[in-house]
């Protein structure tokens, strides 16, 4: 038994996740909520930007907008994470109160997002001067804003609950979650809304908002254990934020990592609100079709998890492992911009798996590396999480209003005949994207390259002591 139960661990992907404060079945019941934002994510950031642009005929810069409004709300992040870890109750719970809360902030905007949108392309008037962009505004927003409550409290329930051994394996397995409901959701959302009709979207948003919402409620009971706190306890002063982010950014490299983070970030999702109308548009692909992309991004974000945790284990600086996923991206968006002229689905695929594949081995080197830096003590990794949250987010949210701008602004200078007949197409604005993230590319390239000199070689002694692993990687 004790050899059979040695293959097991090796053979089954986080058997040994498991612990006695955390059985496998609370485990894989708590994971659930990872398959509720990451249906959440494919709605915000797949199927409801191809719809609103191909079908509702919604401009890109408005779509882009919409779509980067949750996004830009992640940079706190790092201040709900910190609330809860200092949040105090007389039960004594801290993260329950921000998962349901988020749940219900989910639920709310995703119940009334088939709606907005509805108004914002024209097909329900309401005589009232820009309802349609207030109303999907605040339903982006409302499920923005439950997404990344119920993400960040809920990951660090479970980080709560996990012991020391088994806690890296526990987020990762989390992780792994978050990609599969992703790619479970896309390709489910993807064949209801194949033959597209106003009510049959109402009908899938709405749905998932139900869902969404009941998996939440799955995933929390009794997950967190009550924990009654007196009233002088609660009275006490808690830790200032200020002083846990002076620690943070004491040790010399943080600022330039973050700026790293920030146009590495900015490169890889400028075309977020743009690859599925891409295909749409230029391609001729159906909205199944495009969908699919979504699952595609994440089979490719889930093999660079897999390659950059055997790298890292072998112990390869997680800064020369963030430059070869600038490359990976450098070569995908190549692939994207080449599908065009020669009219080639399968390219364009391979181009997206890649753009997963690169992103994916970006975020966990860059943020594998966040979590290595030396502190004094008052900065945990949850402020390496929040912080590099921060930076990522900010710069996701920027890229894509941008890049939804830039496509608009190009696209109007060469369908009008101003730059002559050979870029007098709806190509060309696409293409003027991509290739400005490429270039954004390279800047990261040379963003990073004195963090790679400062690191310098990894010793032996240092491989086998490192603290950080892949399975730290946390969303």
């Amino acid at each position: 038994m004790s050899g059979l139960r040695q293959i097991t661990t090796r053979v089954l992907p986080f058997a040994d996740a498991a612990s006695d404060s955390l059985p496998m079945r609370e485990l894989l019941r708590l994971s659930l909520f990872q398959i509720s934002v990451g249906m959440a994510s494919v709605l915000l950031l797949g199927t409801l930007n191809r719809v609103m642009i191909v079908e509702l005929s919604v401009p890109a810069m408005i779509v882009a907008l919409m779509i980067a409004l949750p996004v830009l709300i992640a940079p706190f992040r790092a201040l709900l994470g910190f609330r809860s870890d200092t949040y105090k109750s007389a039960l004594g719970w801290k993260r329950v109160p921000f998962i349901w809360f988020g749940s219900l902030w989910q639920f709310g905007g995703l119940a009334i997002m088939p709606f907005a949108l509805l108004v914002l392309g024209g097909d329900v008037y309401i005589v009232v001067p820009f309802a349609g962009e207030v109303l999907a505004a605040l339903a982006f927003l409302m499920t923005g804003l439950g997404l990344h409550m119920t993400q960040t409290a809920g990951l660090a329930l479970a980080s709560d609950r996990a012991t020391d051994e088994t806690r890296p394996r526990v987020v990762a397995l989390l992780y792994v979650m978050f990609l599969v409901g992703m790619g479970v959701s896309a390709l489910i959302i993807g064949g209801l809304l194949a033959d597209f009709t106003s009510l049959r979207l109402i009908r899938v948003v709405q749905g998932a908002a139900v869902v969404g919402i009941a998996l939440n409620l799955v995933a929390l009971w009794k997950q967190e254990s009550l924990r009654p706190m007196s009233k002088q306890e609660r009275a006490a002063p808690s830790p200032k934020f200020s002083d846990a982010w002076a620690d943070f950014v004491a040790g010399g490299q943080a600022g330039r990592l973050l700026v790293c983070v920030f146009v590495g970030t900015m490169a890889f999702n400028m075309q977020d609100v743009l690859l599925e109308p891409y295909g749409g548009e230029i391609l001729g692909l159906s909205v199944a079709a495009t969908t699919m992309l979504t699952a595609l991004w994440a089979t490719g974000a889930l093999v660079g998890f897999a390659w950059a945790g055997s790298r890292l284990a072998k112990g390869t600086d997680p800064y020369r492992l963030a430059g070869g996923g600038i490359l990976a991206g450098i070569w995908a968006f190549s692939l994207v911009i080449f599908a065009a002229p020669m009219n080639s689905p399968a390219l364009f695929y391979c181009g997206a798996t890649m753009i997963g594949f690169g992103s994916g081995l970006f975020a966990v080197a860059t943020l594998t590396a966040a979590m290595t830096m030396n502190s004094n003590g008052t900065a945990g990794r949850g402020l390496a999480l929040g912080a590099w949250g921060a930076a990522q987010a900010t710069a996701a949210g920027v890229s894509i209003a941008l890049g939804g701008t830039l496509r608009d602004w190009v696209d109007g200078i060469a369908t009008s005949g101003h730059w002559g007949v050979a870029l007098d197409s709806p190509a060309t604005g696409y293409s003027f994207v991509y290739h400005t993230e490429i270039g954004f590319l390279f800047v990261t390239l040379v963003i990073l390259g004195p963090l790679v000199r400062r690191a310098g070689p990894t010793t032996v002694t240092e491989r086998s002591n490192a603290p950080i692993g892949l399975a730290d990687f946390p969303t």
